[in-house]
């Protein structure tokens, strides 16, 4: 079945005049405050353009025409490609999509533990994430403790392709692990050029706030654009630390922050596709640590969407659960998010399964019932025709005061077309839950669809020889990459 298209945008919480004002403090932090840039070949670049660099302080200072001319250059339409053409994402500023979850070092399974995340995990979190109807992107859900950190991307990417249909949302350490993962691309694409025409694959880039882009990802935007893998732009802040407390000042933050990334892109290859993106949050400042899933974070998200659209440009958010388990604070905090996100037009959902205790750990179970909460969400985001049709004067001719409508065939025939019917969820009174589900819970319920999920979902469109070529080739380039650490 092809990735639907879900035109949202309904809901705004910035007027014109807002937009404008928070685009012209964008523009000055660019234009006067700058961006720490820790890599000098990007130095190069930018002042090429017409930047000013401090070299001595690695500070860029990006003026307004510089930064229009990127905006002009970065395409608003492209495809995400994935290893079957019906799980292609057609990116446009108008859809909502999903991205699963990133890189926990824990995870909550199936026997109700929390432990360290394996390989296994890995393996089988991406399978159930990839058999969910509603996600769209698929990411590394957990980084497996038992391997050796440094280098792990690459053992993430070779794990993940064969148990994908879905386009891989990577991520790297630096230049050299953007070759090697175009090498073990080509493994199961062909070649590189095919790899260069229709990547399956794209790349976070990840920036620190406020306002610093270190070496590693300066190196990956640029091997990304050599290449011709498309960018997910990312600053993460913390409003109160790593940004300031207003929610305005965060979203000034971060979007300067991606749009420095977006110049250096578009300077290196007018037209590589590019996605701004954010993962921001509020801090506790009670205990100095991040909050993912507060009311503030999802204002930050879905304002900032509406300023990538008024730049032209695609817009990713998302910032994972507070709560420790899937309970009823998941639930709330997961609809919090879907519902406002997708409806004011957040065009990529990010962290969207199973990502609960402040993205520290992964929940098999929280990702169902995360999948069941994003279609109720994407539900609401539709909204609803008004025709003819579906007034249906006609009907209430038919059948008059007093009557009823159950019988009608307008009733059968739109049946399935206007009403969403969950799939996780129990519509049933309380003797009859207890005869179908035995008194089971969400959580329970979600348990045993996990459970099931896993055992008849295995994707094989990697060979079992080209699996184990990624997996050599991961280890030698992970034990590669630790000799030179």
């Amino acid at each position: 079945m092809p990735v639907r298209s879900l035109k949202s945008g309904r809901l705004r919480f910035l007027d014109d005049t807002q937009v404008h004002a928070l685009d012209e403090a964008v523009r000055t932090v660019l234009a006067e405050v700058g961006v720490q840039v820790d890599h000098p070949p990007a130095w190069d670049v930018f002042a090429g353009a017409g930047c000013t660099v401090d070299t001595a302080r690695h500070i860029v200072r990006i003026p307004a025409d510089v930064l229009q001319r990127a905006l002009d250059s970065a395409p608003h339409e492209f495809t995400l490609h994935a290893p079957v053409p019906e799980n292609d994402v057609r990116v446009t500023l108008d859809d909502v999509y999903t991205v699963a979850g990133s890189s926990a070092l824990h995870v909550l399974d199936l026997e109700g533990r929390r432990r360290p995340a394996s390989q296994r995990d890995l393996i089988d979190l991406t399978r159930l994430i990839d058999a969910l109807p509603q996600a769209h992107i698929m990411h590394a859900m957990v980084v497996p403790q038992e391997l050796p950190q440094v280098g792990f991307d690459r053992r993430l990417f070779a794990t993940i392709l064969p148990n994908t249909t879905k386009h891989y949302y990577s991520q790297g350490a630096g230049a050299s692990s953007i070759a090697d993962q175009v090498e073990m691309a080509a493994v199961v694409q062909g070649s590189t050029q095919a790899v260069r025409d229709a990547p399956r694959f794209s790349l976070v880039v990840c920036f620190i706030s406020p306002l610093v882009h270190g070496l590693e990802p300066v190196q990956e935007m640029m091997a990304c654009a050599e290449s011709g893998i498309p960018l997910w732009l990312e600053p993460t802040n913390m409003m109160g630390a790593t940004a300031p407390l207003s929610i305005a000042g965060s979203v000034v933050e971060h979007t300067a922050s991606a749009l420095a990334g977006l110049v250096l892109v578009q300077l290196l290859r007018p037209g590589h596709p590019c996605v701004l993106a954010t993962a921001s949050g509020s801090m506790n400042m009670h205990k100095g640590s991040y909050v993912g899933a507060s009311p503030e974070a999802v204002l930050s998200h879905c304002a900032t969407a509406q300023l990538a659209h008024f730049y032209g440009l695609p817009f990713q958010g998302g910032s994972g659960l507070d709560a420790c388990v899937p309970d009823a604070q998941a639930g709330y905090e997961r609809m919090l998010q879907a519902a406002p996100m997708a409806l004011s037009g957040v065009n990529f959902i990010h962290l969207a399964f199973g990502m609960i205790d402040q993205l520290l750990t992964a929940s098999y179970e929280q990702a169902v019932i995360d999948n069941e909460i994003l279609a109720a969400a994407f539900r609401l985001a539709e909204g609803f025709e008004v025709t003819p049709e579906t007034i249906g004067l006609d009907q209430l001719r038919a059948v008059g005061p007093g009557g009823n409508f159950l019988t009608e065939p307008y009733t059968v025939r739109h049946l399935r077309s206007f009403q969403w019917q969950p799939q996780l969820s129990t519509r049933l009174v309380w003797d009859e839950w207890q005869a179908a589900h035995a008194g089971r819970d969400m959580r329970q319920r979600a348990n045993l669809a996990a459970r099931r999920l896993l055992e008849e979902h295995h994707p094989a469109l990697v060979t079992p020889k080209q699996a184990a070529e990624l997996e050599r080739m991961a280890i030698a380039f992970q034990k590669r990459a630790i000799e030179k650490a």
